[in-house]
């Protein structure tokens, strides 16, 4: 005797995954309604109504980066004209400076009064961030110092130490406007 279930010959005979398919082929037709099928005029309305939505949010984001770009200027130009305003009091000493007759000024008046000057500007600047890098006597740093030379150190304590500034450098906020031009000595072991 055989088994039916088994049985490949008699076509009435399933075998238990092909009842599983068929059953749930119907189950998914029954999830299937006609009321889900879209006809092809709602389809198209869809297709419509999406690709409207996204020429909207292109349009959008557009006028978004247009506006942070304007902003980003804006905010440049303002911070220009803060820096500007700060100078402004430094600027009018120099124009009264230069409108000074020569004939009535010695040089160490001369000197003192770019001193004031200058001092003036360094804390006005200060104000902004702005600072001078000191760089003599102190290790020299690849970030804020640019070694044009090197001189002989004296002891092997000194060996890396700036010597002498040739320029002096600049930071305004933590970032290195210019470098220190300075000599580093250096200890040759002798």
């Amino acid at each position: 005797m055989t088994d039916s279930a088994t049985d490949p010959i008699d076509p009435t005979v399933t075998s238990d995954a092909q009842l599983g398919d068929a059953q749930a082929s119907d189950a998914a037709e029954d999830a299937m309604s006609p009321d889900d099928v879209m006809s092809p005029d709602a389809a198209q309305r869809e297709i419509s109504d999406l690709r409207d939505k996204h020429l909207r949010l292109a349009a959008e984001f557009d006028n978004f980066r247009r506006r942070a770009v304007k902003e980003r200027q804006e905010a440049g130009w303002r911070a220009q004209g803060e820096l500007v305003r700060g100078l402004l009091d430094v600027l009018d000493d120099i124009t009264r400076f230069a409108s000074v007759d020569p004939s009535t000024l010695d040089s160490k008046t001369v000197v003192d009064g770019i001193q004031l000057v200058e001092k003036k500007l360094h804390k006005s600047l200060a104000g902004h961030g702005f600072e001078v890098i000191d760089a003599t006597g102190k290790p020299f740093d690849p970030a804020l110092h640019e070694a044009v030379s090197t001189a002989p150190a004296a002891s092997p304590e000194e060996d890396g130490l700036v010597a002498v500034c040739f320029q002096a450098g600049y930071v305004i906020n933590g970032h290195v406007l210019r470098p220190a031009r300075v000599v580093v000595k250096q200890w040759n072991g002798n």
